[in-house]
Parts: C-alpha cells; sequence; structure tokens
C-alpha cells in the first residue's frame, strides 16, 4: 500500500475538516496523481495560537493508495508531500532456547508493551506486578484519599498501568522513532479515542486509560502470558527471581520497575548492578484557573469548542538551572501521588474531557548530581527528604502544604486560598506552610524567578492566588541501570533494564518504546516456548 503525507495544510481554526482534505487532494492532483486513487484522512492536527486574533489549525492529511503510484521525491517534496513512515514492526525470531519463561516486572507502559509483544509472538511472558489490579487498585487509592492508610505497594505510583493510570495520560514525547505510531495504534485498539491518531498532543485521561491497562493485560493473559498481581521482586540471583510469592526461575527477565521503586534499586545496588546516578528535578504544582489559562492563550476565542482546553508547555533558561513546566493537566486535579509512608508527593491527572475547574502543571527545577553527593543512594535521599519534609508541613497525616505564589514570593505563609481552591485529594485536605523554606535555596530561587519568567509568556501565570503545592519529586529516575548494545544489564547476561525506572524513558509513550526495543531484542536472540 503506497501512503502519503500531505504536510503543512493552514486553515482557520474552526475550518471543517472535508476543507483539509480537498486541500490535500488538490496538492495530489497538482503532483501528477489522481486523488481518486487514494483514501484520505486527518493524519495529525495542531493549534498555532501564537496570534490569539488569528488562530489556526495546522494539519497534515494521510493519503492512502493500493495501486502502485511511483512519484518522484523531489516532485513530492515540491508540494509538501512525503511519504508515511511504516509503523510495522520487524520481528525476528532467534534460535537459542530459553530455559524457562520469560519474567516482566513490572506492568506500567514499558512492561505492559514488552510483555505484550512477547505473548503474541509464543513467548509465554510471566509478568510481576507488586501493585493489584486496575479495579483493586481503584479502590485502594479511593480509600487512601478516605483517610484508611497508605498501601506501599498499593496506591498511585504502583499497580497496573504504572504511575500513567493516574495521569492525564498524554502521548505526547520528544523521541523520533516511528515505534511511536505503533504505540499509538495499539493503545486505539484498546479503547484510547480515535483522537490519540492524528492530535499533535494527544492524551487518553485517566477515566478511559484504566479501561485501556484492562483490556491490555487481558490481551497478554490471551496470548498464553500470565500477570501475578501483589508480587513483588526481593531479589535476584543470575536468572532466579526471589518474591513475595515464592521463587521463579527465568529464562530471561525484564526489569520495567517504574521510577518509584525504591526498595528494588537498592536490592540490585547491593547485588553489584551497575548503576549510575543523573539529574533530575524537583518542583511543585500550581494551579490556576483553566478559565484564566484559555483566555490568556485564546483571547475572545476562549472556551470555543474547537480549542479544547488551554494547555501550555513552558521552560525558562534564564537563571544558573532550567525551570520548566511539565505533565500540565488542563481542567485536571492534583492527586496524592505518594508510595513510602511518612512521605507527600503530587502529580497531576485530568479525565478525558478535561472539564474540572482547575489547570495544573509541575514546576520543576533541575537538580544536578553534585547538588546530593554524586551517588544513587544520595539522589534518592534528597528526594524522600523532601516527601517526608512535605508530610510534616502538611500536618503529619498525609495533606499537602500548600501555599499562594504571592506568600512564596515574600517569604510568608498566611493566605488561605480562595479564588483558586486547590484539588488533592479532591480538595479541603491541605495546610497553608512555607514552602520555601522546605526547599534548598537554589530550588526556592530558581523557582521565583521561573514563575515570573512564565508570566511573560501566560498572562496571569505569576497570579498572587496561584497555588502551589508541594512536592514534585517523582518528574523522572534519579539514576540509570546500564545496559550494553544487547540491551542486556551489564554483566548480567538475560538481564534487561527497561524503561522509565532503569533511566531509558520519560512518559508514556517513550516508556512503552523503551518496553518494544526490548521485548524486540529478547526475541532476536530467542526462540519462542514450545
Amino acid at each position: 500500500m503506497k501512503k502519503l503525507v500531505i504536510n503543512n495544510i493552514k486553515k482557520p481554526f474552526d475550518a471543517p475538516d472535508d476543507d483539509f482534505l480537498s486541500e490535500a487532494k488538490l496538492k495530489v492532483k497538482r503532483a501528477g496523481m489522481n486523488s481518486r486513487d487514494f483514501s484520505f484522512r486527518l493524519y495529525k492536527r495542531s493549534i498555532d495560537a501564537r496570534k490569539r486574533d488569528a488562530i489556526v489549525c495546522v494539519c497534515s492529511v494521510l493519503a492512502e493508495s493500493e495501486s502502485n503510484i511511483s512519484i518522484p521525491l523531489e516532485r513530492l517534496q515540491k508540494y509538501g508531500i512525503s511519504e508515511a513512515a511504516n509503523d510495522d514492526l520487524e520481528i525476528l525470531k532467534g534460535s537459542k532456547r530459553l530455559n524457562s519463561r520469560p519474567v516482566v516486572v513490572g506492568l506500567g507502559p514499558a512492561g505492559i508493551f514488552c510483555a505484550l509483544l512477547l505473548a503474541e509472538n509464543g513467548y509465554a511472558p510471566i509478568v510481576l506486578e507488586r501493585g493489584s489490579c486496575v479495579a483493586e487498585r481503584t479502590k485502594t487509592v479511593e480509600a487512601f484519599y478516605r483517610g484508611e492508610g497508605l498501601d506501599v505497594n498499593t496506591n498511585i505510583q504502583f499497580g497496573a498501568g504504572g504511575a500513567g493510570t493516574f495521569s492525564d495520560g498524554k502521548l505526547v514525547t520528544r523521541i523520533s522513532d516511528e515505534k511511536c505510531s505503533y504505540v499509538l495504534r495499539r493503545l486505539h485498539e484498546f479503547g484510547a479515542p480515535d483522537e490519540i491518531l492524528y492530535k499533535a498532543k494527544p492524551h487518553i485521561g485517566t477515566d478511559i486509560l484504566r479501561d485501556v491497562v484492562e483490556r491490555a493485560a487481558a490481551r497478554i493473559v490471551e496470548c498464553g502470558g500470565e500477570i501475578r498481581y501483589n508480587t513483588r521482586l526481593t531479589s535476584l540471583s543470575g536468572l532466579r527471581a526471589e518474591t513475595t510469592d515464592g521463587s521463579i526461575d527465568c529464562g530471561a527477565i525484564v526489569l520495567a520497575l517504574g521510577h518509584s521503586a525504591r526498595d528494588t534499586y537498592k536490592m540490585l545496588l547491593e547485588q553489584g548492578f551497575v548503576i549510575e546516578p543523573k539529574p533530575f528535578s524537583v518542583g511543585v504544582r500550581i494551579e490556576h484557573l483553566q478559565a484564566d489559562i484559555d483566555k490568556a492563550l485564546f483571547g475572545k476565542y476562549a472556551g470555543h469548542p474547537k480549542l479544547g482546553r488551554g494547555e501550555y508547555t513552558l521552560s525558562d533558561t534564564t537563571g544558573e538551572r532550567g525551570v520548566y513546566t511539565f505533565c500540565m493537566c488542563p481542567g485536571g486535579e492534583v492527586v496524592a501521588a505518594a508510595s513510602e509512608e511518612g512521605g507527600v508527593v503530587v502529580n497531576g491527572m485530568s479525565r478525558f474531557k478535561r472539564d474540572g475547574k482547575n489547570a495544573n502543571s509541575a514546576v520543576a527545577v533541575s537538580v544536578k548530581t553534585e547538588d546530593y553527593g554524586g551517588s544513587v543512594m544520595g539522589a534518592i535521599e534528597f528526594q524522600r527528604n523532601l516527601e517526608r519534609a512535605a508530610f510534616r508541613a502538611g500536618g503529619e497525616n498525609y495533606n499537602v502544604p500548600i501555599q499562594t505564589f504571592g506568600d512564596f514570593i515574600e517569604d510568608k505563609a498566611i493566605s488561605e486560598p480562595k479564588r483558586i481552591m486547590p484539588t488533592y485529594m479532591g480538595g479541603g485536605k491541605f495546610k497553608i506552610a512555607e514552602l520555601g523554606a522546605l526547599f534548598p535555596r537554589f530550588v526556592t530561587r530558581e523557582l521565583k524567578s521561573g514563575i515570573m519568567g512564565f508570566e511573560r509568556k501566560i498572562e496571569g501565570f505569576s497570579a498572587r492566588d496561584a497555588v502551589l503545592s508541594g512536592f514534585e519529586t517523582r518528574t523522572s529516575a534519579p539514576l540509570r541501570i546500564l545496559r550494553g548494545e544487547d540491551m542486556c544489564a551489564i554483566g548480567r547476561e538475560g538481564v534487561y533494564p527497561c524503561g522509565e525506572g532503569a533511566g531509558y524513558a520519560g512518559g508514556i509513550t517513550s516508556a512503552a518504546v523503551d518496553g518494544i526495543k526490548t521485548a524486540l531484542a529478547i526475541m532476536a536472540k530467542y526462540a519462542p516456548i514450545e
């Protein structure tokens, strides 16, 4: 099949889809092809709101044909046409016999896609997930919100789907890999909305993502895989895994741990794995009224259904360190993402409709290896100390410490939120605190400078009544489990560090891609299970 992409078609933001398709057909005709030989559909869609009085929609269109059409590349490029990337996976299967079934540790995006490919190709993987399935996980998180205590194995970090299950389900990634399209296609097969296939900034929403995760897990089992929930890896000796549910001999083992598996990190360090610390970021969640963000971005067109909820990605490099926004959740809420007793962690979540009153985003400051002594455990303790400080400041009951930005700038903590109300744990579970006094000085300094700088890009970003919640400490893994070109951990044949928790991804899509690469590496070496 011939697949072409007609790029960079610009129309007013409220133009109907047929206008974009018509222009794509015209470009195909001008390039010397018969448009009747093709079927057309939207391929990518984005909004350019840099000029608020002249907001435009920028689309690319996919044209597909069963005919054998040959047009010189130079002619296609003249009319803004390119050949579509092929997202089909090239699967090679090796001949080496597996002594036992492969084991995948973790059922986040990396673990799901790795196990899915292995299962669909005859490798019958066993998946170990320290948390519970989606349904039980949801009940456990709801119980935590009601004050019934934190489960350190099943929470917003751990359980089926990983941390992404309780998030906005954003699929935007900075990596350029054809496997990204494969990830989107498979997520769509499992029930993600149609728009993830063409929106430039696709998201699923936590409400839909939970069902997607359940269907993906069911597919793994349907194809011969096995998922053992509430089973934590406790030790690894060669290819023999000790777990809370007994010993398992592994033909190969994939460490798709997630970025919060600190006890597992400690175990791997003690067993001599080559692990290096790396820079990461810490900061706060900032909440504004979504209506204010919409107005700042879209002006008089704010609220138009064709524009949706306003979202942003901001960075400021004028200070000594980088300050940036991360995981912005339009119409969302701040969630309690603790996974250790005695610590408070915040993250962001929104549902598919993004119809909440507030917008929230992490505002994070870069932390260098020298800030925490250059050791892996030093990195973890840096994060943990902030989480414990937030726990104490919130009242030692998992309530969140908050501060208005006006008070944060003036180093005081007296203003109660009024116009913008915190959404953490459904609202009401907060305590006024001086957040800046809890951070290292460089973090406080850079947060103040960065948020003030973002005001130049979004009017009202530094509003005095914007609400800051602390602390955002799990933006990424603070370490990397080193692996070689064969994807195996250094000096550990058959052990495959994978995904965000191993330090090789940052978000749902890139973690899923790394899971795919890991599965392909395993299949290229080993034969399927007989």
